[in-house]
């Protein structure tokens, strides 16, 4: 067996590795390809292409595509939807950043301020 590091990196585990072709994908999520393109023209999701310039999607790219397609069998137009997911997605990141920054101070409280 070769050791460890000469041995290819298999991205199993990566949920950024574009793995699903644009028909597997829609397989995937009970949708149509063109859904799949609606989603990359409102920039929600951005797949990247292979070497002969086919779409391929990530794990994590399909869960976004998820959380759109309830989103529209519930009513919301796709524009909206697209929206509410990256509003959704600042939120997380924002309030991700706030714990660090609390979690930084010690206690969570805030610091009172000094004057110079």
């Amino acid at each position: 067996m070769p050791p460890a590091d000469a041995r290819p990196t298999i991205p199993l585990d990566d949920d950024d590795y574009p793995a699903y072709t644009m028909g597997r994908a829609a397989e995937m999520l009970g949708t149509t390809p063109a859904f799949l393109r609606a989603l990359g023209e409102q920039r929600l999701i951005t797949p990247l292409r292979s070497e002969g310039g086919h779409r391929r999607f990530s794990r994590y790219q399909l869960r976004i595509a998820a959380r759109a397609r309830e989103l529209v069998d519930n009513g919301t137009a796709i524009e909206a939807a697209c929206r509410i997911i990256i509003l959704e997605d600042q939120l997380e990141e924002a309030q991700r950043i706030n714990d660090q920054l609390r979690a930084q101070d010690g206690d969570g409280e805030p610091q009172p301020k000094t004057s110079t």
